[in-house]
């Protein structure tokens, strides 16, 4: 306990590493996958905007990556990393490989989500003039909400748990913390009092979703 309260600095800097990494992470990585999940949706055969060559691609490209351990994942996507942002260690490299990650798994919750949109609200919009555009933004998207809100969660803490492993590329966090004054200097309180933290990110994270998932619902 005596080793944790020295660290006392260094761990709630860590822990704002943490959000640092998640809420920019959310930012570009949330908006890219939404994008490639709207793309899936309308381009799927019977879709707003049907084109079976864009959808196979869309569809190649996110089966490809997305499996992929996201420990391998950022090795892989290194050299990428460093074209793009000139460093391949460091947060701002862990940022870039993790929004690159959770792009390809919202892309698929995304689609999925919008595919559970009833038909016949589509046909009634359709029916009263709104293009496919229109239809994407002004009811496929606010039907599925309270769905799409539930998935933004679980792809939310799911980018937690791999922001842990970012230390890997001196990405910091507090998986990097607990990696460096927990285990590898065998300080036990250290390492638990990291993880700790990180369950109540999670709690947090996971009740706010909800939350909002339950009252746009109820609409």
């Amino acid at each position: 306990m005596d080793r944790l309260l020295e660290l006392g600095p260094e761990f709630w800097a860590a822990a704002g590493e943490t959000l640092y990494m998640v809420a920019l992470t959310m930012l570009f990585g949330g908006a890219g996958g939404f994008l490639l999940g709207l793309g899936l949706y309308a381009t799927r055969r019977g879709g707003l905007l049907p084109s079976t060559v864009v959808n196979q691609v869309l569809n190649l490209v996110i089966n490809f990556f997305r499996p992929i351990p996201f420990i391998i994942f950022i090795a892989a996507v290194q050299p990428l990393t460093r074209a793009v942002i000139g460093v391949g260690i460091g947060t701002d490299a862990a940022i870039f490989a993790l929004s690159l990650a959770a792009s390809f798994a919202i892309g698929r919750i995304v689609e999925q989500n919008l595919v559970t949109v009833r038909p016949g609200v589509i046909e009634a919009a359709r029916s009263m003039g709104a293009g496919p555009f229109r239809i994407l933004a002004t009811v496929v998207v606010p039907e599925a909400l309270g769905p799409l809100i539930l998935g933004y969660t679980f792809i939310v803490i799911a980018v937690i748990d791999m922001s842990a492993m970012a230390g890997l590329i001196g990405g910091g966090g507090l998986g990097y913390f607990a990696q460096l004054y927990g285990f590898r200097q065998f300080e036990p309180v250290v390492t638990w009092a990291a993880v700790l933290l990180i369950v109540v990110f999670v709690q947090v994270v996971q009740f706010v979703g909800n939350r909002l998932a339950r009252r746009v619902l109820r609409r």
